[in-house]
């Protein structure tokens, strides 16, 4: 059995959400009413995990996550409206420590749960299978990266990187990097893009598996704390070195020649593709229009294999990989796949990974 707590200021909600999951036959379910009441019911139900809606009277989701990680490091799966303020609120709770966000559909929850439910159902079984580190999240406090839930830290510039620095020799040709994450992504992502140089020599193409409502927001957040330059890919981009493009919710992120050179184009989605913005569609696309030797991927926590077969490929064709170590990822599947296929150049926690990156491409 799952234990569940649901927590939402809505007695409609609650009881639409207890229906679902109570149908389920595998849940042990408990509610509460508002964030202090969740936090009192952490001692003694100890859920496995906790959907939590992001605005409530009292202590709102985000200040409640930000005490449960602290608390007792526990999976949260957020619940927010479709609206740029939930957004922005998601964006931030995510890199508090929650495992993914579900889109509440506007209008009437309760003509819409047959498509809503099994979409939130889907992602409390995989925080289920999440694993919460209690010692990263104090290690973050230490280190004063989440010294505010209420306002996002300045832009964290850098000297820049001289060449040479890392042991070889600036690039003397453009290339591509390509990230690609899922479940637990967006705190990933804040932790290896801040350690790029703001000078760092190839633009970083990111598909991070998230509804279009929130790659926005990810972007402006990102955008906000790392020393590059960061943008949601909408329409045909220019690549440009030191700059990070993430691809845009419910379509796919692609790379193609343009008469300016490599641009990131937003794309409709393709059945053939289960995952989206999706790892592998990217990284094809990528590899039909840059040389293997000037291509890197990096593959991060998420749920399935998605990237895992495109970035094996690209390691039998000469190019370089990296990818998460089980220790560190929330949920090591995509990483995990592309270890077990003999595809990962490197495995690396977490913390290592921006470091392993920046050596990796200037010895290109």
């Amino acid at each position: 059995m799952i234990r569940l707590l649901i927590v939402d200021d809505s007695a409609l909600m609650r009881r639409l959400f207890n229906d679902v999951f109570t149908a389920e036959g595998d849940f042990e379910i408990a509610v509460a009413r508002d964030g202090l009441e969740a936090l009192e019911r952490l001692a003694d139900f100890k859920p496995d995990v906790i959907v939590l809606d992001v605005q409530m009277p009292q202590l709102d989701g985000i200040a409640c996550l930000d005490r449960i990680m602290v608390e007792r490091p526990t999976p949260v799966v957020m619940v927010s409206a479709l609206t740029q303020a939930g957004a922005d609120e998601t964006i931030r709770a995510l890199e508090l420590g929650a495992v993914d966000v579900v889109a509440k559909p506007s209008g009437a929850l309760s003509l819409k749960m047959d498509r809503f439910g099994p979409q939130l159902v889907r992602a409390v079984r995989t925080a289920s299978e999440a694993r919460i580190s209690w010692a990263r999240r104090l290690a973050e406090r230490v280190r004063g990266r989440t010294d505010s839930i209420a306002q996002a830290p300045p832009r964290r510039r850098r000297v820049a990187l001289k060449a040479g620095e890392a042991g070889r020799p600036a690039p003397d040709a453009a290339g591509v990097v390509v990230i690609g994450c899922s479940t637990g992504g967006p705190a990933a992502l804040d932790a290896v893009l801040s350690e790029l140089p703001a000078d760092f020599p190839w633009p970083v193409v990111v598909a991070q598996h998230m509804p279009a409502t929130f790659t926005g927001a990810l972007a402006r957040r990102l955008d906000a704390l790392c020393p590059l330059t960061v943008r949601e890919v909408t329409r045909a981009t220019p690549l440009r070195p030191g700059e990070v493009y993430i691809g845009h919710g419910d379509a796919d992120l692609l790379v193609t020649e343009r008469p300016g050179g490599l641009a990131a184009i937003a794309a409709p989605l393709s059945d053939e593709f289960r995952w989206h913005p999706s790892v592998d569609r990217l990284m094809d696309s990528v590899m039909a229009h840059a040389a293997p030797l000037r291509i890197v991927g990096v593959l991060m926590t998420g749920m399935g294999n998605d990237g895992a077969a495109a970035m094996a490929r690209l390691r039998a064709a000469g190019g370089r990989t990296i990818a998460e170590a089980e220790s560190t990822a929330v949920v090591w599947g995509m990483p995990g796949e592309l270890v077990k296929a003999g595809g990962a150049d490197y495995v690396e926690p977490l913390e290592r990974i921006g470091r392993r990156l920046v050596e990796t491409v200037y010895a290109a």
